[in-house]
């Protein structure tokens, strides 16, 4: 069976991408900033805060791209159709 998506939720996909870009940020950011801390010449370190910072730039702008990307898609699907799949319902 064919299926289209008609419809995002802006919201609650914004706050499912948002916390998942804020939280695999870490993953970059925290070795980054233990090599520069280690690489940098004494009480020349990257600043700490930028830990913080950081994932918290992600979450804000991976939310607002999420949800201005669903609200786009919402809006065009009404003239170039939505995101097809094909879909087998298993009867176990």
């Amino acid at each position: 069976m064919r299926v289209q998506i008609q419809r995002f939720s802006p919201h609650q996909n914004a706050k499912v991408f948002a916390v998942l870009f804020a939280v695999s940020s870490l993953v970059f950011v925290v070795p980054f900033m233990l090599v520069a801390a280690i690489a940098a010449p004494k009480d020349q370190g990257p600043p700490m805060f930028l830990v913080l910072l950081f994932p918290v730039m992600y979450l804000v702008f991976g939310y607002v791209s999420v949800a201005v990307g669903c609200w786009l898609y919402n809006v065009m699907f009404k003239h170039i159709g939505g995101i097809e799949f094909e879909h087998q319902r298993s009867d176990a």
